[in-house]
């Protein structure tokens, strides 16, 4: 059978079906969006409305925030060249501490908002958000094992940002290392030494804190005189060489208090010892200590009285002659070891055997 004769004998296809099922296939898929556009204009338009009123949201508080520190900024650099200023407030300590909780505060508001801000537009496309939380709660679990010394450093910088335990300026001791402060992060502060050094502290190592700038410091000098002085001309001559120095500057500025004899110390055979201590300005302490124990030796001398050690005066002020001067320097004779008299030892008669 030729092919032509297949051909005239098989059924055509009938134009007329294939347009009806494409039809009922267009008309199915418009009824099914005309069913849900409204559903999806709905998610749409909440999604917009999340991630808009987040972004407005972070941003207006962010500013805030930043606001906020610029006008403590200000505040501190308005006082900073008068006397009070320099007395209760250090620019740069409160411009590091200010930076670093306004950083603090912006980080924390920016997850806050914008976490929640993802949760929400997750839950209008209708995610089941319970295995992402759990998910999310065992990998904060796990990276807090793993770096929980950096969490704790951080938290610790947080808090003592906060509680304002120590700033830039501070002399402080934290135990592992000890001196000024010359920054505070929210990790790691740094300390610069006595010889100069600078000590990188962690700030989850720190378990104490010293801080000898903060409220006042207490200058403290010993007084060693004679047993044999007077206590009452002693207390005179202290007190009239701290009154002289508490009316003049810069002393009258650092001095916190008035100089107070406190009384004897200690009493012993050969000398006797008188407490002296005063409130200082944080921090200056051992200035005022070294120029108190300068006018208190000048008014010991002017009075007469002489401290231990000194050497005695006589009554015409002549000093006393010096009681080795008619001593005669030891002889190398006098060992019978040195080289001297060894050579002058007689030798010896052999001794004669039998």
């Amino acid at each position: 059978m030729s092919l032509s004769v297949l051909l005239a004998v098989a059924p055509s296809p009938e134009p007329g079906g294939s347009l009806d099922e494409a039809a009922k296939q267009a008309g199915n898929a418009a009824g099914w969006v005309e069913e849900n556009w409204s559903t999806w204009l709905n998610t749409g338009l909440r999604i917009l409305l999340i991630a808009a009123i987040a972004i407005v949201l972070r941003y207006v508080i962010r500013r805030a925030l930043t606001n906020l520190i610029e006008r403590m900024n200000r505040s501190a650099q308005a006082v900073e060249g008068t006397a009070l200023g320099g007395l209760l407030v250090n620019a740069e300590r409160r411009r590091q501490r200010s930076e670093a909780i306004g950083s603090v505060l912006r980080s924390v508001t920016s997850f806050l908002i914008l976490g929640t801000a993802a949760l929400m537009i997750l839950g209008a496309f209708q995610i089941n958000l319970a295995p992402l939380l759990a998910s999310a709660g065992v990998a904060g679990v796990a990276l807090g094992f793993g770096a929980r010394n950096l969490v704790t450093d951080f938290l610790s910088g947080v808090f003592m940002i906060l509680e304002d335990q120590y700033g830039v300026g501070d002399t402080v001791d934290a135990g592992v290392a000890s001196g000024e402060v010359i920054e505070v992060g929210l990790r790691v502060t740094k300390l610069r030494g006595d010889n100069g050094e600078i000590w990188y502290v962690r700030n989850g190592e720190v378990k104490r804190i010293g801080n000898l700038s903060q409220g006042w410091s207490t200058a403290g000098v010993d007084v060693t005189v004679r047993p044999t002085e007077n206590l009452d001309r002693v207390r005179e001559a202290i007190t009239a060489a701290a009154e002289t120095m508490a009316k003049e500057d810069p002393w009258a500025e650092r001095l916190w208090g008035p100089v107070e004899v406190l009384g004897l110390d200690a009493v012993l055979l050969d000398s006797m010892t008188v407490r002296v201590t005063a409130k200082t300005m944080p921090g200056k302490a051992l200035g005022v200590e070294r120029e108190l124990r300068w006018r208190i030796k000048q008014a010991l001398d002017e009075a007469g009285i002489r401290m231990v050690g000194t050497v005695p005066v006589q009554a015409d002020g002549v000093s006393a002659p010096d009681p080795t001067a008619g001593m005669a320097a030891p002889s190398a004779y006098a060992s019978s070891t040195s080289p001297q008299s060894m050579a002058a030892t007689p030798i010896a008669p052999p001794s004669i055997t039998k």
